[in-house]
């Protein structure tokens, strides 16, 4: 068994969240998803300890530093490897997530930045429930729901969708991130599915997993949506979110940072009343003009606020609208 070490590192850019990528030089060529997150195996000798070796495999793959970072769960289930399929070792991975501010990269052809929505487009509620809920995911699950002959496993299936999805009229609850990928995946709608033999690869379903959004290498997909789940929570406790902020930002930046990572439009004025009352940012005294319209004030993180507070996040609301349609 060996040690491996992935990253999900998060920026925010152009009102985008984004995750850093890179070519996996072992990836499975048979389903094209070369593709996945930071990661390299642990050396016990040469890594004093995990977060050094993690930070040396970052460094080596995408030239990138990383500052805040914490552990998320370790990741160990058969055949998260396709090579170990192969006949080779069964790899444990301890995941982390990392934020960092987006910069250049040493090698742009191995190493990229992709929007996060891209590999989960139906998490972007900001312009309303996403289509691919109503017109995709609910008929499909629909079918998944009605296929146990028993009453009561066809009622716990039906719950959990609903639960999970915000569909039959249950709120939609932004967290629950993990829960609908892994959801998808048991019911064999995205495309790593297709490596683990839970989905057959016909004319249809492939036309699904494409509008599933993009597949990672390994279960990298799943790493990823554990981060981003535990980072929706997080900034709603702990001021994390100015992890992603430059130095001076303004009010809008602010807030469209904290839409882009909680998938949901705020209400300007109570964001900002929000923002006031908690204490969580202080003005610089300048004033930008690249704003495309009026000039705006500057402000930066009022870093008294975690001494002051143990919960000292941007508290953004839970729930959003509800899905179109029910499964």
């Amino acid at each position: 068994m060996a040690i491996e070490l992935s990253a999900a590192l998060v920026a925010v850019a152009d009102e985008a969240p984004k995750i850093l990528l890179v070519r996996d030089q072992g990836g499975d060529l048979a389903t094209h998803l070369q593709f996945g997150l930071p990661c390299g195996p642990f050396d016990p000798v040469g890594h004093r300890t995990l977060e050094e070796g993690l930070n040396t495999w970052v460094r080596e793959q995408s030239g990138l530093t990383i500052g805040y970072t914490e552990q998320l769960y370790t990741f160990g289930d058969r055949f998260r490897d396709p090579q170990e399929r192969r006949g080779g070792p069964r790899p444990v991975s301890v995941g982390y997530l990392a934020l960092v501010r987006q910069s250049d990269l040493r090698s742009p052809d191995s190493a990229d930045w992709s929007d996060w929505y891209r590999h989960f487009p139906w998490e972007d509620w900001r312009g309303g429930p996403p289509a691919i809920v109503g017109q995709v995911i609910a008929p499909r699950l629909k079918g998944w729901v009605d296929a146990p002959d028993n009453r009561l496993d066809k009622q716990r299936r039906r719950e959990r969708v609903d639960t999970t999805f915000g569909l039959g009229g249950v709120g939609w609850d932004n967290e629950r991130v993990l829960e609908r990928y892994e959801l998808l995946y048991e019911a064999g709608l995205i495309a790593e599915a297709v490596a683990d033999g839970r989905s057959r690869e016909d004319t249809a379903m492939v036309q699904a997993h494409t509008m599933m959004g993009a597949a990672l290498t390994k279960d990298h997909r799943r790493i990823m949506a554990t981060a981003m789940g535990r980072l929706r929570a997080k900034i709603k406790y702990r001021p994390v979110i100015f992890e992603l902020m430059p130095p001076a930002f303004t009010l809008y930046q602010l807030q469209r940072a904290a839409e882009a990572l909680a998938g949901a439009r705020l209400h300007k004025q109570n964001f900002r009343r929000l923002v006031a009352s908690q204490g969580l940012v202080e003005p610089t005294g300048q004033i930008s003009s690249q704003t495309g319209g009026r000039p705006a004030e500057l402000f930066r993180f009022r870093r008294d606020v975690v001494r002051e507070r143990s919960a000292s996040g941007v508290r953004l609301p839970v729930r959003v609208k509800k899905a179109d349609k029910s499964a």
